[in-house]
């Protein structure tokens, strides 16, 4: 594959055609932090917390650098105070289930209702499960404020059987899943 150079931060970066700017950026020694990326799973961008502003001339757009491929000539800057703003509502609106950023962030609380619990949404444990596992046992339901994470019915034994999304789990719902989403299997 052909070299694209790029800059990142001020940072001439040279990546491979068909890598993705937050893997460049990571190959680089640039921190982007992520939610919902895991590089053995395919690019998500649903959660959006690795966003970048991405120029081209005097074109400027905000990408979900996960999945946005690294082009000839883009100047990526990865930290700006909109981008800042964003992170810090992304991480507000998942709260409590994902606080390890909340801290650089300055984000003790949120300004909005709770109601995820402990699941942030991110998808890594269907996507997991789809991609990976094969099984499709865990899926999203609903949409929209209503959108949750559930298990087919009767899956859910050879779901916790499994357990290979239990360490991509950062909100901790499937871990503690058997003991409510899995009780129709039991």
């Amino acid at each position: 594959m052909e070299t694209v150079k790029l800059e990142i931060d001020g940072k001439k970066v040279e990546a491979e055609g068909g890598t993705t700017v937050l893997q460049a950026a990571r190959r680089a020694g640039i921190n982007i932090p992520t939610l919902c990326y895991d590089e053995n799973l395919k690019p998500y961008g649903g959660c959006r917390m690795c966003l970048v502003e991405i120029a081209r001339g005097t074109r400027k757009r905000l990408v979900a650098s996960c999945a946005y491929p690294v082009e000839e000539g883009l100047v990526v800057t990865t930290d700006t105070p909109k981008i800042q703003r964003l992170r810090k509502l992304i991480i507000e609106l998942v709260w409590p289930s994902w606080t390890s950023l909340a801290e650089e962030y300055g984000v003790t609380k949120s300004r909005f209702a709770p109601g995820l619990g402990d699941c942030n949404l991110c998808g890594l444990c269907v996507r997991y499960c789809r991609e990976i596992a094969k099984k499709n046992a865990v899926y999203f339901e609903g949409r929209g404020v209503d959108r949750h994470l559930a298990v087919i019915p009767g899956e859910g034994k050879e779901c916790e059987a499994c357990r290979g999304c239990f360490g991509l789990c950062t909100g901790g719902w499937i871990v503690s899943a058997p003991g409510r989403a899995y009780d129709a299997d039991v």
